[in-house]
């Protein structure tokens, strides 16, 4: 016969969004249950951001051999290890998973099972031998690559971000089918560690994001030699006496085809539903993942999902915020809502790609003429200029009194500035706060003064202002 546990919360899965609300819960005192049949951590530590901006960091670091002579420095080559830029990724997760451990939330108090978890009813999981029995569940298991059904793709040896980091050798040729964050993330570092890229896109590459400063990313990539084949479907792989050969048909009707050594799939992924006996639980899902309702909670009142399992945005930072957003309504009751204006995204290549809030189109739809656009380009600042880096454009799009409503931004470091935004979303501020703030001189961060000033360009008769825009102009 199952033990039996009766804890307050039980967490099924301990990637991100598990143990935010594992830990969270912990510290509160509350009796926490977190099962795991996997590793700690999930996929972000594991599988995909940590290693995946580990290996980004080793790509810029040979990238930057290359810029120096700009600089006025030479060297007199490279020589690219490419394990030891595997070891770098190790190392990195190594460094990161104590705080991830089993012993690290054991001893936060929190009760850790490493078995499969399964709903044998609404109010019940069995996890190996073990009961639990909980006043509420999250259910937190994240979801894995999508595998498109392509003929002779489950005949070649292709790689999903699970296995890409395990390669010890550098692959020769590396096609990648999906061209959106995680498709060109990897090809420009495999690229810049000294692998042939190309990328198979079915539709529009980065077709989440503002198309014209998209553009400016795609730019810098085929500039860097990737070869990106935008609305081009692969319609079969089948191995060649060279490794791999991928046939694809472009929109006008071509064919393509490429000899590669290596092949990552990277066209989506699919949520973790699949034998956790959501059925049994009286858990409404489907191919996107669980349904929640605005507060996050399931068709079962007792169980919420969050996370990757729960579909829409797929990010770390989007299951921490709901994990934040459960513990507030599992601990004080407090109604919640999610809230997806607050949430920003950043693709890490080089140049960076971000954004926040409403599109402009979206702004449009809701607020019609009374949007702005506003922007400021890298070539505009100083910091730009003196890093070389002047190759990138910030949008701000304000509402009505000026409200910022939404913001995109292409160019370096645009993740760091892309916080100062999702603070002035959150707190609703206007270009009146942005054109305020003092930035320090010279950063990157004076685009998003630069861009809010501009808001007030069509006041002419303010003399102040006027003076403020004329030194802007002369020294920018």
């Amino acid at each position: 016969m199952a033990n039996l546990l009766t804890p307050d919360i039980c967490v099924i899965g301990a990637g991100s969004g598990g143990l935010s609300v594992a830990a969270a819960a912990a510290a509160f005192g509350v009796d926490v249950v977190l099962i795991e049949k996997g590793l700690m951590g999930g996929d972000c530590l594991n599988y995909g951001c940590v290693p995946s901006k580990a290996l980004i960091a080793a790509a810029k670091a040979a990238s930057n051999t290359h810029r120096a002579e700009a600089f006025g420095i030479r060297s007199k080559g490279q020589d690219i290890d490419f394990a030891a830029a595997n070891d770098h990724v190790r190392s990195v997760i190594a460094a990161i998973e104590p705080h991830d451990s089993q012993e690290r939330f054991e001893g936060l108090g929190v009760t850790v099972l490493r078995e499969t978890a399964k709903f044998t009813g609404p109010e019940t999981v069995r996890a190996g031998e073990v009961d639990i029995k909980a006043r509420r569940f999250v259910v937190a298991t994240g979801s894995t690559a999508f595998v498109p059904p392509i003929p002779g793709l489950d005949q070649v040896p292709y790689l999903t971000n699970e296995t890409l980091f395990e390669l010890r050798e550098r692959p020769e040729h590396l096609a990648i089918i999906g061209a959106g964050p995680i498709g060109l993330e990897m090809a420009q570092a495999h690229r810049r560690l000294g692998a042939n890229v190309t990328v198979f896109e079915a539709a529009r590459a980065l077709a989440k994001d503002d198309a014209e400063l998209g553009a400016v990313v795609l730019d810098a990539l085929k500039n860097e030699g990737i070869d990106i084949l935008e609305e081009t479907a692969v319609e079969r792989i089948e191995k060649s006496e060279t490794g791999i050969t991928l046939s694809a048909r472009s929109s006008d009707g071509k064919t393509v085809k490429v000899d590669a050594s290596h092949v990552l799939v990277a066209t989506g992924r699919a949520p973790n539903v699949a034998d956790l006996g959501l059925d049994a639980a009286g858990i409404k899902y489907d191919r996107q993942g669980i349904k929640v309702d605005k507060g996050l909670r399931t068709s079962n009142r007792k169980t919420y999902a969050i996370g990757d399992v729960a579909g829409g945005l797929q990010f770390t930072h989007v299951a921490g915020y709901q994990a934040g957003l459960v513990i507030r309504s599992i601990l004080s009751r407090m109604p919640i809502k999610m809230d997806n204006t607050k949430v920003p995204w950043v693709t890490f290549t080089s140049p960076e790609l971000g954004h926040i809030g409403l599109t402009e189109a979206e702004a449009r739809s809701r607020h019609g003429n009374k949007v702005k656009v506003l922007s400021a380009t890298y070539r505009g600042n100083d910091r730009a200029q003196a890093e070389g880096l002047t190759e990138g454009r910030l949008k701000l799009i304000a509402g009505p009194r000026g409200r910022l409503l939404g913001a995109d931004i292409v160019g370096a470091q645009a993740g760091e500035i892309l916080n100062l935004l999702s603070l002035a979303i959150s707190k609703k501020m206007t270009m009146k706060d942005l054109a305020g703030f003092i930035a320090p001189y010279p950063t990157l961060g004076e685009l998003v003064r630069r861009a809010a000033i501009s808001y007030y360009a069509d006041a002419p008769n303010n003399v102040w202002l006027r003076r403020i825009l004329g030194i802007l102009r002369r020294f920018g």
